[in-house]
């Protein structure tokens, strides 16, 4: 299917989505927050630039035959390293694609205080085409390309999961990466969203959908915003819509129907799902291991073109699967109040313009879908410091807290059940610890926008009051290098 471009005052729209208007939708976000700022010209010149790009083709043997694989690696920023971002496998990738989700990754980085700068990488293949071995051959044979340019390493450039990838296919890097550079230490570092036998953290597979819970409840618990929008504070009167049941889709709508929302639709690739009455998140899972699909779910009526249900009433909307799927030509009929961001860039600039003029929140990528690359930085912190979180306070914790217990049932003369013992007594082991930070590093976040935002008339949008942050920290960053006296 062809793309239709529409271009207004910079702004872009694209259907469906595509890599090269995407790169100008995110720097159309970045300009949009730099013309606020106070930095000189030069400075907020280099924060957008992208550093560098490494572009490769290698053959690999696939069934008897030499096939030559595209695949790139861009590093955004430097100004702190070792530069972070994921690997995509998918026959949509090219380098303006790859390029505008580093970028991303700098500014997401520097908005969640994570001291890592952008990057991203990309192999333009359709992974299901392809066997497990075949695949391991691409990964392996991608990594030693990037050993040999020196564009991953613990100190350098850390890779993680994208779209089409894995803990699989990170396993499969690390392993490479030790096999080349078998003096470093650090090695294990070289990566993250591996498996947790592997050097993984506890908690990196749910990470960008629990972080969506806890940057959606803020929101809804901000009752001034709440107000402004029209709507109760709290999640217990609000239907949720998902697009995307993979990863980030399914774990975002399990944490809101546990925070007490109820979901009504669940959109995936091949339709969507919808009851008015609810759906339950983990029987329509289990239904799509069963069948392959989330169609046919007994539990809804299922609709055969999906992406409309994106138009359907409801307060919260998530985006969690490509970008551009919310554009100028469907902009205008889409009813929810909050939009959170779960994929990256589900939003055309044009027709963000359009959901602002109707009063929209709309919650951005940079910050909502931050959860992922928090807990990738809490794993490549596992990884260099060589030991498990809570390993060496977990067991001295619980017998604090039981001497604790033991003090307030001698005091009062009442006694705790079993249970109830052992919930109060028990120490944090490392998902616990995780979770935690994470939750922590989510709210500050988005109470630092939100202060941003209030601070200043001239920003008329949370998305903008996010890049600035991240723009303001960036600068800082190369100003105390002295690079820009």
């Amino acid at each position: 299917m062809a793309s239709t471009k529409t271009k207004s005052q910079g702004k872009v729209d694209v259907i469906p989505h595509g890599s090269q208007p995407f790169l100008q939708s995110v720097n159309y976000y970045f300009d949009k927050a730099a013309a606020i700022s106070h930095h000189p010209k030069g400075l907020i010149d280099q924060i957008k630039v992208c550093n560098s790009v490494y572009y490769m083709q290698f053959p690999v043997r696939i069934k008897g035959d030499i096939k030559v694989v595209k695949a790139w690696r861009a590093e955004h920023s430097h100004h702190k390293l070792p530069c972070k971002g994921g690997i995509r496998y998918a026959e949509s990738v090219d380098q303006g694609e790859v390029e505008a989700l580093a970028a991303l990754m700098t500014y997401k980085c520097a908005v969640v205080d994570v001291p890592f700068g952008g990057g991203k990488g990309g192999i333009r293949i359709n992974p299901k085409s392809y066997s497990v071995e075949e695949l391991e051959r691409i990964t392996r044979r991608y990594t030693v390309e990037l050993i040999k340019k020196s564009f991953i390493g613990p100190s350098v450039d850390v890779p993680a999961p994208d779209y089409g990838t894995g803990s699989r296919e990170m396993a499969w890097i690390a392993d490479t990466y030790q096999a080349f550079e078998k003096d470093d230490i650090n090695a294990l570092a070289c990566v993250t969203g591996k498996p947790v036998g592997q050097g993984g953290v506890r908690g990196r597979t749910a990470a960008t959908g629990r972080g969506l819970y806890f940057a959606v409840r803020e929101a809804v618990m901000d009752t001034s915003l709440m107000k402004k929008l029209k709507l109760n504070t709290g999640f217990d009167d609000k239907r949720v819509i998902v697009q995307g049941f993979g990863n980030v889709g399914y774990h975002a709508a399990k944490f809101l129907q546990e925070g007490g929302t109820t979901i009504i639709g669940i959109i995936e690739w091949d339709g969507a799902v919808f009851n008015p009455k609810g759906i339950d998140v983990e029987e329509l899972n289990s239904h799509r291991n069963r069948t392959g699909s989330i169609t046919k779910f007994p539990g809804a009526k299922t609709i055969k073109d999906g992406n409309s249900v994106l138009e359907y009433e409801c307060e919260i909307l998530v985006p969690a699967a490509l970008e551009s799927q919310i554009f100028q030509g469907n902009a205008k009929r889409i009813k929810a109040k909050i939009i959170s961001e779960g994929a990256n860039g589900p939003i055309t600039s044009v027709a963000e313009e359009i959901l602002l003029k109707k009063g929209v929140l709309i919650m951005p990528d940079m910050f909502v879908n931050a959860g992922g690359v928090v807990v990738s930085y809490f794993e490549w912190l596992k990884n260099i410091s060589h030991v498990r979180f809570g390993r060496m306070d977990k067991r001295f914790e619980e017998g604090t807290n039981t001497r604790l217990i033991n003090m307030v049932e001698g005091l009062t003369g009442k006694s705790l059940t079993t249970s109830e013992r052992v919930f109060i007594g028990r120490g944090a082991d490392e998902e616990d610890i995780v979770n935690s930070g994470l939750e922590d590093t989510m709210i500050s976040a988005y109470h630092s926008i939100m202060q941003t935002y209030a601070s200043n008339k001239k920003i008329q949008d949370m998305r903008t009051a996010a890049f600035i942050n991240s723009v303001d920290k960036i600068a800082q960053s190369y100003l105390s290098l002295g690079i820009f006296p």
